[in-house]
């Protein structure tokens, strides 16, 4: 995903959502380590894969991105809630997400 796209994306979806510009939004570059299950709770916030990875999976409270996954019929690229990061590499892999954090009102 290119910045522009992102950007552009961004702005659209949170409209979309309500939130206008009232929003925080940070890089998040996580590196995992072989085999490793990280677990990252975003209740308020919104996660956007920003790059796809093989040997990766993410799961959240509202979908699933893993191209080794054939038992969905769709990859989501936006993640929240409790999301789980998990690296099926015997090898480091990194995931590049935006983090989208709502302001509260």
């Amino acid at each position: 995903m290119t910045p522009e796209l992102a950007n552009e994306y961004i702005k659209r979806r949170m409209r979309e959502l309500g939130h206008d510009d009232n929003y925080h939004i940070r890089f998040r570059h996580f590196v995992l380590g072989p085999m490793e299950v990280r677990k990252i709770d975003a209740p308020m916030q919104l996660f956007i894969l920003a790059e796809p990875k093989e040997n990766i999976r993410i799961q959240s409270d509202i979908g699933i991105f893993d191209v080794a996954e054939f038992s969905t019929n769709e990859l989501q690229y936006e993640h929240k809630g409790t999301i789980l990061l998990t690296n099926y590499s015997p090898i480091p892999q990194q995931v590049q997400m935006i983090q989208i954090i709502f302001k509260t009102k």
